[in-house]
């Protein structure tokens, strides 16, 4: 039998056979899970449809949550689905285990998902908020950059004509015949 095993999964491929693990989709991440897991992961997903006009799609081992940029994905993982709601503050609440800052003005909090219940208020409050984040971060004016200071005209004209100072090195001292 000629063939070979895939070095991503494992998987054994017959000679000639198309063969494409790097596509991932939602059924492929999500068909794994437990049943309560999957109540949860359908309850969680549909929470987050309500909220509005949306991009849903599997990316690497997650499911991003976008609308112009991700406001939050779920890695689903044997026990629990693992959370990472992107908003302008951390969260300090029993459910978050972690927050991480990504940017400047967002931080991922991380909450682990075990059972359908647990997708209720606050939980959807948090993903409200994350949703509206973006037009909440375009209304608020963007700190002015600060100015440059002026140049003095020695260091403009040193500057221009490449007339930096070079480093120059200390001489070597010789050595006394005798002393280390």
């Amino acid at each position: 039998m000629a063939g070979r095993e895939c070095y991503h999964c494992k998987q054994w491929i017959e000679e000639g056979e198309q063969h494409d693990c790097w596509t991932t989709t939602e059924d492929a991440l999500t068909s794994d899970l437990s049943e309560e897991l999957r109540e949860a992961w359908e309850r969680l997903r549909e929470a987050a449809v309500e909220l509005g006009e949306q991009r849903v799609y599997a990316s690497g081992s997650c499911i991003m949550f976008s609308r112009d940029v991700c406001y939050f994905f779920v890695r689903p993982k044997r026990q629990w689905l693992e959370v990472s709601v992107f908003l302008g503050r951390a969260l300090k609440a029993p459910q978050v285990q972690r927050a991480e800052r990504k940017t400047k003005n967002k931080i991922a909090n991380i909450i682990k998902i075990r059972h359908r219940d647990e997708v209720e208020p606050p939980f959807t409050d948090w993903l409200r908020e994350a949703y509206e984040l973006p037009d909440i971060l375009a209304t608020q004016p963007r700190p002015a950059r600060a100015a440059a200071k002026p140049r003095s005209p020695a260091k403009k004209k040193a500057r221009t004509a490449g007339a930096r100072k070079k480093k120059v090195a200390p001489p070597r001292r010789e050595r006394v015949a005798g002393k280390r």
